[in-house]
């Protein structure tokens, strides 16, 4: 089993914002495997698919993305899952727009949506995936800027980036090593 989970916020006025790559991602996810978010539980919206015959559940947390461990901590005790059978994704102001970097455990960094999962799980060890979305040539705070809209000469980067998230994420629910998987996406 695999529990994949987009970070992002459910609001619709959120949805082209880059804190929402994580959902953008998800969802890319769900539909390599075929899935569709049918339902509702553990505060988030749910895909379900398998790979292998395994169960991998793809998750998109209600909670907004302050709390998204609540969502995460749900999941893991609904399916019985261990933090070593989670991926999250989510936007990375650290890396540059457009990039990838998958990790099989570390810190928060700046990210609020991690500093949650982290807390309510109570590890860092599990594997991420982070879409880098800092651009030098904007110079905001950084709650403004993840909170805005990818700009239009920008998107199909974004689009892009957020379809090998979904890639990455689709290799690591089938049992791939996470150090091939960074071997391979990780640029």
């Amino acid at each position: 089993m695999y529990i994949i989970v987009g970070l992002g916020n459910p609001e619709e006025k959120y949805a082209k914002t880059f804190h929402n790559m994580g959902f953008n991602a998800a969802a890319d996810a769900a539909a390599l495997l075929g899935a569709k978010f049918k339902k509702k539980e553990c505060s988030s919206y749910i895909a379900e698919a398998y790979v292998n015959g395994e169960k991998v559940i793809i998750a998109c947390p209600l909670t907004y993305m302050n709390l998204s461990g609540v969502a995460v901590k749900q999941l893991l005790k609904k399916y019985g899952a261990a933090p070593s059978q989670l991926v999250v994704i989510y936007d990375d102001f650290d890396i540059p727009k457009g990039h990838i970097r998958i990790r099989p455990s570390g810190s928060a960094g700046t990210h609020n949506g991690m500093r949650s999962v982290i807390a309510e799980t109570g590890t860092q060890d599990f594997a991420r995936i982070r879409i880098g979305i800092r651009d030098p040539e904007v110079n905001i705070p950084i709650i403004n800027y993840v909170l805005s809209e990818v700009r239009k000469e920008d998107y199909e980067l974004f689009i892009a980036a957020c379809g090998k998230a979904a890639e990455a994420a689709v290799e690591l629910a089938k049992g791939r090593p996470v150090d091939e998987v960074m071997t391979k996406f990780n640029g």
